[in-house]
C-alpha cells in the first residue's frame, strides 16, 4: 500500500499557533526566534512554510543571532526559497537593531571606564566579520565629541597610520582618545602587532599632547582593555 506525506501550509494551522497571530495574541516575548523570522519572510513556499525557511537560516547561523547578524545578501539566498526581496527585509531588520544598539551606546556619552568605552565599540563592531581599527574623540570633560574610522582590513588584520589618527584628533580639538579594533575570531588577547603599535601610538600622542586612554581589542562575547591590565 502506497503512503501519501500531507504537507500543511501555516494557514492549515491553529490561529494561535501562526506566527502573525500568536504575535497579536500573546505579545513579542511569546515568539521563537524561527516565529519572529518568519514574520519577516512572510510567506513559505510550494514545499515549505515560512517557519520552515526560518528555522533553515538559522540553522546556517548556528542558531546564534550574532551569527544571523553576520550574514549577507548572498548568505541568504543561498537558501531555497529565500530570494533577493526577502534577503533585504532580513538584512532591513537586522541593520535597524544595530543601529537601535548603537544609539543606546551613545546615550553614555561620557567615558568613565572601559566598560564604557566597550559598549561604543561593540555596537560598531561586534558583528564585524573583518578587523576595523576605530577610534573615540574625547574632550577635557571626557565626553565623546565623535567616533571615527580609521582603517579597515581583512580577517587577520589591518593597517593603522598615526599620522591620520592624530590629523583627525587635532581637526577635532580633542583632549584625548580611546583606540579600539575588532578582532573576528573571538579571541581578545593582543598580539605583538597590537601592542607594538599601542605604545607607538601612546608616545605620539604624549607629544603632542593628545592623551591615548586605553585601547580595547573587542570579541564577540567580551573585551580586552590595555588600561585594565596595566598596559598602557
Amino acid at each position: 500500500m502506497e503512503t501519501y506525506s500531507i504537507h500543511t501550509t501555516i494557514r492549515d494551522w491553529a490561529e494561535d499557533d501562526r506566527p502573525r497571530e500568536k504575535m497579536m495574541l500573546k505579545g513579542r516575548q511569546s515568539m521563537s526566534d524561527a516565529e519572529l523570522l518568519a514574520i519577516l519572510i512572510g510567506s513559505g513556499t510550494k514545499n515549505d512554510s515560512a517557519v520552515d525557511l526560518a528555522k533553515e537560516i538559522l540553522h546556517r547561523a548556528h542558531d546564534n543571532l550574532t551569527e544571523l547578524s553576520k550574514m549577507n545578501l548572498n548568505d541568504l539566498v543561498a537558501v531555497r526559497g529565500i530570494g533577493k526581496a526577502r534577503a533585504t527585509i532580513i538584512l532591513a531588520a537586522l541593520e535597524l537593531s544595530r543601529r537601535r544598539n548603537e544609539s543606546c551606546a551613545l546615550e553614555r556619552d561620557k567615558i568613565k571606564t572601559s566598560r564604557d568605552a566597550y559598549e561604543i565599540f561593540k555596537s560598531i563592531l561586534g558583528d564585524q566579520p573583518y578587523e576595523e581599527f576605530w577610534i573615540i574623540l574625547l574632550n577635557k570633560a571626557n565626553k565623546v565629541l565623535k567616533r571615527c574610522n580609521i582603517s579597515e582590513g581583512g580577517i587577520s588584520g589591518t593597517v593603522v597610520d598615526p599620522k591620520k589618527i592624530f590629523k583627525i584628533s587635532l581637526d577635532h580639538h580633542a583632549s584625548s582618545i580611546i583606540l579600539g579594533h575588532n578582532h573576528p575570531s573571538g579571541v581578545v588577547t593582543p598580539s605583538e602587532a597590537d601592542q607594538r603599535i599601542t605604545k607607538k601610538i601612546r608616545e605620539a600622542g604624549a607629544m603632542l599632547e593628545v592623551m591615548v586612554l586605553d585601547h580595547l581589542i573587542i570579541g564577540e562575547n567580551g573585551y580586552y582593555s590595555f588600561a585594565d591590565d596595566g598596559a598602557m
